[in-house]
Parts: C-alpha cells; sequence; structure tokens
C-alpha cells in the first residue's frame, strides 16, 4: 500500500493543517453542518475523494476509518434559523468556525474548499476551488459533513413525514417542492430561500 494519500495534504512538513468544508448549502430545509479534519501525514485510503463522488455506502464506510485514524477532527451545525438570519454564505462559514472550534488539537494552517472563508483564530488559511477533490483532509471533511447532515435529515424525515427527505435530504428536488407546494413549510424550512418557483406567466 502506497505511504500516502492518493489525495495529497498542502501542509508544510511539521504543521499540523487542517481541511474544512461544508454540506448542504443548496438545501431548502435543514442545517448546514461542516467538518474540519487534521489527518495524519501517512494516512492513506484507495476512495478518499471529494463526497459528491463517492456512493453513499462508501462515504459511510469511511466515516469511522477518517474518526479513528485522524489526528483530529469535529462537526459544526448552523440551523435554518441562523441561517436565515444571517445568510447562507456566513452560515455556512460559521459551520466551519465552529468545526475548527471543537478540534481537540490546534492546527497550525487551514485549508478550505471554495473561494470564501473568513479568518479563524488567527491561523493562516487557504481556499481552494474543488478543494475537497484535490486535498485529503478537506475530502475527509466532506465525507463527515455530508454524513452527518443526512443522518439529521433522515431523522428530521421521520418527524416530517411528507417532504422526502429520507431520499432528497433537503435538496430543491421537484417532490421536496411539491410537498411544500401541497403540505405548506416545516420549522426547519429555510424561509429566506426560494421555496417555490416563481409563477409562470402563462400558467
Amino acid at each position: 500500500m502506497p505511504s500516502s494519500s492518493p489525495l495529497p495534504s498542502c501542509a508544510v512538513a511539521g504543521i499540523l493543517e487542517a481541511g474544512t468544508d461544508e454540506a448542504g448549502r443548496g438545501c431548502l430545509a435543514g442545517p448546514v453542518v461542516a467538518a474540519a479534519v487534521i489527518l495524519p501525514d501517512d494516512f492513506y485510503h484507495p476512495w478518499l475523494n471529494d463526497s459528491k463522488q463517492l456512493t453513499e455506502s462508501r462515504r459511510e464506510k469511511l466515516r469511522p476509518v477518517i474518526e479513528t485514524e485522524a489526528v483530529a477532527w469535529a462537526i459544526g451545525i448552523v440551523d435554518n434559523e441562523e441561517i436565515d438570519r444571517i445568510n447562507i454564505l456566513n452560515a455556512s462559514i460559521l459551520a466551519m468556525h465552529r468545526a475548527l472550534d471543537g478540534l481537540a488539537v490546534r492546527p497550525g494552517a487551514v485549508i478550505v474548499d471554495g473561494n470564501k472563508f473568513k479568518p479563524w483564530a488567527d491561523v493562516p488559511f487557504t481556499t481552494y476551488i474543488k478543494g475537497d477533490a484535490r486535498f485529503g483532509n478537506i475530502a475527509a471533511a466532506s465525507i463527515l459533513a455530508k454524513t452527518e447532515r443526512d443522518h439529521i435529515m433522515m431523522e428530521a424525515a421521520t418527524r416530517y413525514p411528507g417532504y422526502g427527505w429520507e431520499a432528497n435530504k433537503g435538496y430543491p428536488t421537484a417532490t421536496h417542492r411539491d410537498a411544500i407546494a401541497r403540505l405548506g413549510t416545516t420549522p426547519l424550512h429555510r424561509l429566506s430561500f426560494r421555496l417555490l418557483p416563481e409563477p409562470s406567466l402563462f400558467d
């Protein structure tokens, strides 16, 4: 087995680097969830990749591997009411900050999926577009964030049946929007989002 991940770290030798990513930014309901992960330098797993490129089964199997082998990991959550108050961009960054706050080991550097971030704890950071497909620690964070959020939405589906959250996880599918039109909103919907399409002039 190779001694390093196919998705490398970009850390300077000797500096603990945390990768962070979020899940659920484009959803109509539920929280935005972020994770932060510090992987050991020699971490390797052949499946490690952007969570969107993995099957649900592989994400679920990778999660305990990451949690067991990481130097440190943590989850950060911002609920739908906070999202409505501060907007989804600020909420996504806040969720990543909360994940970083939860790490048992303080990193010396942070790398972030995307191109928007705010300084955290005076630790230097770098943003990377599609970072979850480029760096192992961001990929690991994307897997933890995605699986955690999926679990939250599957549990929520039992409390608010009819919206299909067990399948769509709160994303704006036709089934989800049809349910909103028929049933109305729940306490978990993001009311600052456009929950239904704009009516056509020809309707």
